[in-house]
């Protein structure tokens, strides 16, 4: 039920830089038909990075570690892709069906396969309403206790960066800013929470993971927070708009549990004129081209 790619195992086996992507972004995260595209254009990062890209999904009833490009534009673009988390994948596979790895399940896939950089846009976290609702992402329960390094630019700032920052904390998750001192929030350049550590290199990163390693902290994952420059993010002021305006719908609408940040990311899209869209891919395409330079320099250390 699970197919490594040829040129991904062969990658493995030599190895040579690897890098996992998730395929939600793809089915989910972005509006037809300019998702396929920008898919390709994450691959195609990838290499730029000098890296191999590892696209994740299940097709068929398979999980594939690698998409060709048949594949890839079945996940862009058929209506029948469901959103797949870890719990899901089994489920998913034994009816055959085709289903689009978000964070959790694409760690784990990627884990299994031998990978151990991923790039993302953000993680999830912890709801704004977790006190009253208890909900928080799988994304968190997975990095507690797989050996992968995600790079992204931090939460999306629909959540409670706070309560998460807690929660990676508590997991034993380390996260380390790329570039910065202070966590980013996905559409924005600085959350408004500092970080205990930092880093400008892809070497920098690379030392730290062989010390992981040779600690045995390597059991659970490790952040690597990379934000949009100032220039790149989006309006401040317009995201706190755009924020309350939407939070408040979505409790008018009765928006609740896992709709809730789908329902946001779209209504943000919306109201922004397309500008929070575009953040987003300036946000996985620059963190598919850095995770490959870390790769390619853990690659080189390892060597």
């Amino acid at each position: 039920m699970c197919r490594v790619t040829e040129e991904v195992a062969e990658a493995l086996a030599a190895g040579r830089p690897v890098v996992a992507l998730e395929s939600t972004i793809i089915s989910h995260g972005l509006p037809r038909p300019g998702n396929l595209g920008v898919a390709r254009d994450i691959e195609a990062a990838v290499r730029a990075g000098g890296a191999v890209p590892a696209t994740i999904a299940v097709v068929g009833g398979e999980a594939r570690i690698g998409l060709d490009d048949a594949a890839l534009e079945q996940v862009a673009t058929s209506d029948d892709v469901v959103k797949v988390s870890t719990r899901d994948l089994a489920i998913v596979a034994a009816r055959g069906g085709h289903g689009a790895t978000t964070v959790a399940a694409t760690a784990h896939l990627a884990a299994r396969a031998g990978i151990s950089v991923f790039a993302t846009g953000g993680l999830g976290g912890v709801h704004r309403e977790a006190r009253d609702t208890w909900d928080e992402s799988a994304d968190l329960v997975a990095l507690a206790s797989l050996p992968i390094t995600v790079v992204c630019a931090g939460v999306k700032s629909i959540l409670d960066v706070a309560a998460t920052l807690e929660r990676l904390e508590t997991l034993g998750v380390a996260v380390i800013g790329y570039g910065t001192s202070t966590f980013p929030g996905f559409y924005l350049r600085d959350s408004g929470h500092p970080l205990d550590w930092r880093v400008d290199t892809p070497e920098e990163v690379a030392a730290v993971l062989r010390a992981r390693a040779q600690l045995g902290t390597d059991v659970r994952g490790l952040v690597l927070a990379n934000p949009l420059p100032a220039d790149e993010q989006v309006d401040p002021a317009l995201h706190d708009r755009l924020l309350h305006a939407g939070l408040a719908e979505a409790t008018s609408r009765a928006v609740r549990g896992k709709d809730v940040t789908p329902f946001l990311l779209e209504f943000f899209h919306r109201e922004s004129e397309g500008a929070s869209l575009q953040a987003n891919i300036r946000i996985i395409l620059r963190n598919a081209e850095l995770a490959a330079r870390v790769a390619r320099a853990a690659s080189t250390t390892s060597a």
